[in-house]
């Protein structure tokens, strides 16, 4: 199966690369800042499906920047959807955890009410919405906490903070799935033959499991990692950020189970995996 992937940097990008038959695309061969520039690419390809693994994700900035985090995360993803199901290709899309408000202590389903608390998930939750309404073949892909050895994540913002400081406080009242990129890549070239094959598609959800809290995320890089650290744990009251963060980050992921068999990861086996590879480019 041949792929063009949009987001060729990011992290899900990077890990979609290890695969044969891949063509990924940076910003500067296809800017979705730019209206109709990936629908030109995706009109032109000889792929067999199309995953957009491109976001704007500073979630913080967002609040001040909701216009272009919209033209990224919701315009964009519709023209390329629009262009697919204009092609009859399969179309793939990845989305977020903070299309909901984060209320309670239960998983969320594909089908829970969506409420997003800041300018990134509603940028998101629009995404959503405009490659649903595109028709075609298509599938949304819900995750959280994402993670590898590449780009800027909590994983390696733990381990260089651990440089310098023995002592952190980490928000321990924020519970979600940290999820590996490299899963989340496997995932999206299952669901792409499976789409396909003829598999309607639809929203799903693939997040890492157990669930945990940020602290206790921290508190397991350190002692996978080997750095004497203490974490201290702190509710969200006393971290403010610009922009709201859901408390409960907590995805069902029942459904992409029963449909394809993709079972969620143990983020622990992914994080052991990201730890050795940045060790080894260390050296």
């Amino acid at each position: 199966m041949r792929v063009l992937v949009f987001g060729a940097d990011g992290q899900v990008g990077r890990e979609l690369q290890r695969f044969p038959q891949v063509t990924a695309l940076s910003r500067a061969e296809a800017d979705l800042e730019k209206p109709g520039a990936c629908a030109e690419v995706i009109a032109a390809t000889e792929a067999d499906a199309v995953i957009n693994a491109a976001a704007y994700t500073a979630v913080d900035r967002a609040e001040e920047e909701e216009a272009l985090a919209t033209r990224i995360n919701a315009a964009a993803p519709g023209e390329m959807a629009r262009a697919c199901a204009e092609a009859a290709l399969p179309f793939l899309h990845v989305s977020t955890d903070y299309v909901f408000d984060g209320r309670g202590r239960m998983a969320r389903r594909e089908s829970a009410r969506c409420h997003p608390l800041n300018a990134y998930g509603r940028s998101k939750r629009a995404g959503e919405r405009a490659v649903a309404a595109a028709g075609g073949r298509w599938a949304v892909l819900r995750t959280s906490w994402v993670f590898s050895a590449h780009g800027n994540n909590f994983v390696k913002t733990m381990l260089r903070l651990s440089e310098s400081r023995s002592e952190l406080s980490v928000v321990d009242d924020q519970i979600g799935g940290p999820t590996p990129a490299a899963d989340i890549a496997r995932a999206l070239i299952s669901l792409g033959r499976a789409l396909g094959g003829g598999h309607p598609g639809g929203i799903y959800h693939f997040a890492g499991q157990p669930a945990v809290s940020w602290a206790g995320f921290a508190q397991e890089v350190f002692a996978r990692a080997g750095r004497p650290v203490t974490v201290t744990p702190i509710p969200t009251a006393q971290y403010p950020t610009p922009a709201v963060r859901p408390l409960n980050s907590r995805l069902d992921c029942g459904r992409i189970t029963e449909d394809f068999g993709i079972a969620p990861p143990d983020w622990r086996r992914g994080l052991d995996a990201v730890l050795q590879e940045l060790e080894a480019t260390a050296t």
